[in-house]
Parts: C-alpha cells; structure tokens; sequence
C-alpha cells in the first residue's frame, strides 16, 4: 500500500511506541480527536498518546487508504476490550505534517 511519508511514519511509531516521534507527525497547532476528547497542540497530542499507549500497548496495521479522503483504515490490535478492531483516521495533511486527525470506529 502506497501511504504519504507521514502517515507511514505516524504507523511506524506508534508501533514503536515512541511518542515523541509520534507527536512530531503533527503541526504544532494540530488537533486529534479520539473517544470523545479533543487534544489540541503538538504537546497535548504527546500527552494523550503517551496515555493510550500506557492504557492499551495498540499497534496498528494499514488495512486501506482512500487517498483523496484521506482516510487510513487500520487494524488496531492491543490490551482492550474487543482487540483487535478496525478503526478509521480521518486526516488533514498540510505541508507533510498532519493538521488534524479524527479516529472513529
């Protein structure tokens, strides 16, 4: 599958569990919303996947990616409830970095 750099990157650490590479997938004024909750900021996105990382130790695997919506769907495997689930990220990409991500079941 053919995924922009960044996306490839943001999979990439998240399966390494690194959260600071994590976070600098985003702009510095970038916005993610996931279960109910919006993180705003690069600092705040770090916060937050530290703590689901913490919480549910999920990798992802790429299962599509409609290219001219943006949207990655992913296989997401970890320690919760359901494991492993396919969840979609809605994504807005400027100048190689993402500028908002909304996770939706």
């Amino acid at each position: 599958m053919n995924l922009p750099k960044v996306i490839s990157d943001l999979v990439k650490t998240q399966n390494n569990f690194d959260r600071i590479a994590y976070a600098n997938c985003f702009s510095e004024t970038a916005v993610v919303f996931d279960e109910g909750k919006t993180h705003k900021g690069r600092k705040e996105i770090e916060h937050w996947i530290a703590d689901a990382n913490k919480r549910y130790k999920a990798s992802m695997k790429p299962v599509s990616f409609e290219e001219q919506e943006s949207i990655l769907k992913v296989e997401v495997s970890g320690n919760f409830e359901g494991s492993p689930i396919v969840l979609s990220y809605h994504l807005e990409i400027d100048d190689e970095l993402i500028q908002s991500l909304s996770i939706t079941g």
